[in-house]
């Protein structure tokens, strides 16, 4: 172990020294504690499992609250490995030795507390169990400049609230949240809680075969979503689900609609619920808001079980100046860049990682893994990459400056980029990462070795914008704009793109995505029918955000639950069963994932008939026999006998249709098989003839008897 000492200060008055009785003074780190034999965690007996759900640990915590003059023992779970791998920003792990951890020592239950703070005079843990007394709990500075206060407490246990007390190197006094606690008080308050991660999973099947659910050439069909708002109780509107609550509304929900994963917008602790989760102060702390640790875990468990995946949106671009977090954490600029035009987010107030220090690349790394590993989840969102990655950022001329080579890219974020993806799939090769990121830097989702950032996928932000636009065009005047929609196919292939419908184009006065669609009502909900079933079809993968796949009327609200009462009606029912319909669709229909980012999965067969906005293409498979003919109707106007050509021959039949009356269409379909005809068209040797509903979708799909009689 490594030797301890108190960092000196001018200002306070030095505690008294701690007797340590003979056999317990430290010789070196073989003969201390090591942790396989004396330093014990402690840990829950573990009950009969059952088929409900397991219970969090029971809390322990001091029987009163006592001031204890000199109670900091000598402790430390840091190797000297550790505060290498520490100090060279390699340490991914740091949560499993900074922050506070409950452990047995000397047969006294007590916590164990460590803190990054080099740049303090003074650090001591104060909370409930000492009244709050900045002097009685000293922390101990360790001798190796690794900058880590650290110590252990007798009889202080779960549940128990604290903060530490920071003196700066300039004698200002703060009180400051644990970075790494993994809970918080339930805000406005802001105090940590001695908790821990402890679970007993039952998720074991789902683990074993995740890889095949999430590997690239698998359907990935995304449900994101904000915890708070999907839905609240009919008696009470305005308290939150808890996890466990969501657990029992989201799961069968989720599994009728035939998604793959759901996202859940950031639910690390933040203390501005109106941020929607995206100003985190901690990044260790499932919010308190909706339960303890253990609740999200079942949740999660149970999505699991279903056979779904969990992706959690990941925020390492910035965070809140709030006082008792992260900002000027030991009185100096300590995770942030100190250079504001480096350090400062213009258009967010809040604070950017400093991506060169290698203690914060640690943090955020660590946090990374942390999600993965505790919690099980299946992939991260990495929120506003594009912020991260351009030095100009939202920034004007002399509000930045250049890189070393004179350019506007941010080396130290691509570099922390490229390890944190990296990292991950070294650790978690069946989980995927996730960009946001609405530019055109090269090779996002391209692997670090071939000189990429190296995400798994990267959301498709130009065809959003695009497709949207198109859509709010009235019908008449979509010829006009008819490259829209087909000029995403000419860089598709250039990245691993998600297809987003997200959150942010249903806020901010942008109104719902059924308000985006022009026409009376019965043209607004077969736009938005088509709009989605597009989507479907297109190369990559999908996101939907929660509320439009029901036709939400109103924007979103983050303070009040999805307007669940207008299923009721008709047409916002059908818009959900065509969803759901052509949920199952993609799952089932191997053309539309195998190749969802390769050019050989897709085919033109007909974008230029612009006068009647019908565009024809073909989805390809690895095996031929399951390709796909896309038709979609971008008019009201109905297409009889309408001519397409085929890549095989044989008979087709129609396998989806937007305009069918169980989705509120108009029953416009091809009911029959339709044989080919020997006949060239659009480049192709074969055709038929079909029936083209008006602002509708048709899939064909050669079936498997006409093959089985060629």
């Amino acid at each position: 172990m490594a030797k301890l000492i108190k960092k000196p200060s001018d200002e306070l008055k030095e505690s008294k020294p701690i007797k340590i009785k003979k056999e317990q003074k430290l010789k070196s780190e073989k003969e201390s504690w090591p942790e396989s034999e004396e330093v014990k965690v402690k840990k829950p007996a573990k009950k009969a499992t059952t088929g409900k759900a397991k219970a969090a640990p029971e809390n322990i915590v001091a029987e009163s609250p006592q001031i204890m003059s000199n109670s900091v023992e000598p402790y430390s779970r840091f190797t000297d490995f550790d505060i290498d791998l520490f100090k060279s920003g390699k340490h991914f792990k740091l949560y499993e030795k900074l922050g506070s951890h409950v452990v047995e020592h000397n047969g006294i239950t007590g916590t164990y507390f460590a803190v990054w703070a080099p740049n303090a005079q003074h650090v001591s843990v104060i909370g409930n169990f000492n009244g709050w007394n900045r002097e009685s709990h000293p922390l101990n500075y360790r001798w190796d400049a690794s900058g880590i206060w650290e110590g252990w407490i007798p009889n202080v246990g779960n549940g128990e609230t604290y903060k530490y007390f920071i003196k700066s190197s300039t004698g200002e006094n703060l009180e400051k949240s644990d970075p790494f606690a993994l809970r918080w008080e339930l805000p406005p308050h802001t105090a940590s809680i001695v908790s821990d991660t402890y679970y007993e999973w039952s998720d074991q099947d789902w683990m074993a075969k995740r890889y095949q659910y999430n590997a690239l050439d698998k359907p990935w069909s995304v449900y994101e979503m904000h915890v708070g708002s999907w839905a609240r109780s009919p008696e009470s509107p305005d308290e939150f689900l808890s996890y466990r609550q969501l657990a029992e509304k989201l799961v069968p929900y989720i599994k009728e609609m035939g998604f793959t994963h759901v996202e859940f917008m950031p639910i690390m602790e933040h203390p501005y619920y109106p941020s929607w989760g995206y100003q985190i102060s901690g990044f260790f702390a499932a919010s308190s808001r909706y339960g303890s640790p253990q609740d999200l875990m079942y949740l999660i468990e149970e999505l699991h079980k279903a056979d779904i995946g969990v992706i959690l949106d990941w925020v390492p671009s910035h965070f809140p100046g709030d006082a008792h977090a992260l900002y000027n954490f030991d009185g100096t600029h300590l995770y942030e860049h100190a250079d504001v035009r480096k350090g400062f987010h213009p258009d967010w107030k809040s604070y950017i990682f400093n991506y060169g220090r290698n203690e914060v690349r640690a943090f955020l790394i660590s946090n990374a893994l942390f999600w993965l590993d505790r919690y099980h989840v299946d992939g991260l969102r990495v929120d506003a990459v594009a912020s991260m990655l351009y030095l100009d950022y939202s920034r004007k001329h002399g509000e930045w400056e250049p890189n070393i080579y004179g350019g506007n890219e941010n080396l130290e974020a691509i570099s922390f980029l490229k390890e944190f993806n990296s990292t991950v799939f070294s650790h978690f090769p069946d989980v995927q990462t996730i960009a946001e990121e609405s530019t055109s830097f090269n090779g996002v989702s391209r692997p670090v070795y071939t000189g990429g950032l190296g995400f798994g996928m990267k959301w498709m932000m130009g065809w959003m914008h695009d497709t949207i636009n198109y859509f709010a065009e009235d019908p008449i005047n979509r010829k006009y704009h008819q490259d829209k929609l087909t000029f995403s196919l000419v860089y598709a292939f250039t990245e691993n793109f998600m297809l987003p419908f997200s959150h942010d184009e249903v806020v901010y006065g942008k109104g719902s995505m059924l308000g985006k669609m022009p026409g009376d009502d019965w043209q607004r909900f077969a736009n938005l029918r088509l709009m989605y079933s597009f989507m479907y079809t297109h190369p990559g993968t999908k996101l939907l955000f929660m509320g439009s796949e029901f036709g939400q009327t109103a924007e979103w609200n983050f303070q009040q639950s999805l307007d669940w009462h207008l299923l009721q009606y008709d047409s916002h029912n059908g818009i959900k069963e065509a969803v759901k319909a052509i949920n199952h669709l993609y799952k089932s229909e191997p053309a539309l994932y195998e190749r969802a980012f390769d050019w050989t999965g897709f085919e033109w067969i007909d974008a230029s008939n612009l006068a009647d906005s019908i565009i024809v293409y073909l989805r390809k498979g690895v095996d031929a026999a399951n390709d796909l003919v896309v038709v979609l109707n971008m008019t009201p106007v109905t297409r009889s006998n309408y001519r397409i050509g085929l890549p095989a021959s044989g008979t087709w039949s129609e396998i989806f249709n937007s305009d069918a009356t169980a989705y509120w269409g108009s029953g416009s379909l091809n009911t029959e098989p339709i044989v080919s005809e020997a006949q060239a068209w659009h480049g192709k040797e074969n055709s038929m003839h079909v029936n083209v509903p008006p602002l509708a979708v048709s899939i064909f799909k050669k079936t498997q008897a006409a093959i089985k009689a060629e």
